[in-house]
């Protein structure tokens, strides 16, 4: 009894070791992480003095410590802008059905991998999705305007051979049909290299609990919604918060290239694509940094806020 107390004496326990004793204990590891973070440091936080413009009539010849301060000048100009119900509509609109289309297509195309048995037919299907991720959006834009082009494009190509058009359609000069085509061309983009995290959490599944479910009569279908699904419900609700907290980031790139026409600013026009003309070709630096820390405060608040909700499911980012 004496011996038992005295090896569960508090006093005769070893210390548990200082934050600074485990970071000089693993300084070699420590050593190679210093690059990163300086590379965060220098083209993440240090900019990040730049958005005190938002708050001032910035003037490139005079700087930010020169021009003077207005305070919530320009947000209130662009609460006040007859484009604000514009670009924000287009924002919610586009990023909502990314997400309600782009997010659960690379579950899906996992799921549907994850059932292949036939391991080069997998392979090939695996290649052939993830390559347009690689591809630059100028290279999957100039394909998408040229099956969609009037000259010769295959799309109208096809619908006149079926007789279901007369003449060919400017797909890309129709409002109606913009949304269409920016989501299918971004799901076409990142379905397959989405799939790469979720093919992995699938890979991780402990076996026996597919075999136990087998023995209970459960079939391959019925599997996916009592075993394959629910682990890796935990990576699914990950990305869906982080998905979450990018709803206002509708696309730069693929909205820019695709949405040239000017008839279709009324449909195109978002965030991002409002700080480019009011920043870049405008000029206008103060206002545009307005709109991006707008923009960047309102995303934090929804991150939060789906980490918060995710929380009670078990599941958040912290």
């Amino acid at each position: 009894m004496a011996q038992l107390q005295t090896e569960l004496n508090p006093a005769q326990r070893p210390k548990k070791k200082t934050v600074l004793t485990r970071f000089f204990g693993q300084w070699d590891l420590q050593l190679m992480v210093i690059p990163a973070l300086l590379l965060i440091f220098v083209f993440s936080y240090i900019p990040m003095y730049g958005v005190i413009t938002a708050f001032q009539d910035y003037n490139i010849f005079k700087g930010i410590t020169g021009s003077p301060f207005v305070g919530w000048k320009h947000f209130e100009r662009f609460f006040n802008d007859p484009n604000f119900t514009r670009v924000m509509r287009n924002t919610l609109v586009i990023s909502g059905l990314k997400l309600a289309v782009g997010f659960p297509a690379p579950i899906l195309l996992a799921l549907l991998l994850n059932e292949v048995r036939n391991r080069f037919f997998k392979r090939i299907v695996q290649t052939v999705s993830y390559l347009p991720h690689f591809l630059s959006w100028v290279i999957v834009s100039g394909l998408a305007i040229s099956i969609l082009s009037t000259e010769n494009g295959s799309l109208n190509m096809l619908l006149q051979s079926l007789n279901l058009i007369d003449e060919p359609l400017s797909w890309l000069s129709m409002p109606e049909y913009f949304w269409t085509i920016l989501v299918t061309t971004g799901v076409w983009k990142e379905i397959g290299f989405g799939s790469i995290v979720y093919l992995a959490a699938i890979a991780g599944v402990d076996p026996s609990l597919y075999e136990a479910a087998s023995m209970d009569g459960a079939s391959r279908f019925k599997q996916i919604f009592l075993v394959t699904l629910p682990s890796i419900m935990p990576v699914v609700v990950i990305f869906f918060i982080l998905a979450v907290g990018n709803l206002l980031s509708a696309g730069f790139e693929d909205i820019l290239l695709l949405g040239k026409d000017p008839i279709l600013r009324n449909v195109s026009d978002v965030l991002d694509t409002y700080v480019y003309r009011m920043g870049i070709e405008s000029q206008r630096f103060s206002y545009a940094t307005a709109v991006g820390l707008f923009k960047a405060i309102i995303s934090v608040g929804l991150l939060t806020l789906a980490n918060l909700f995710a929380r009670r499911s078990g599941n958040s980012l912290w």
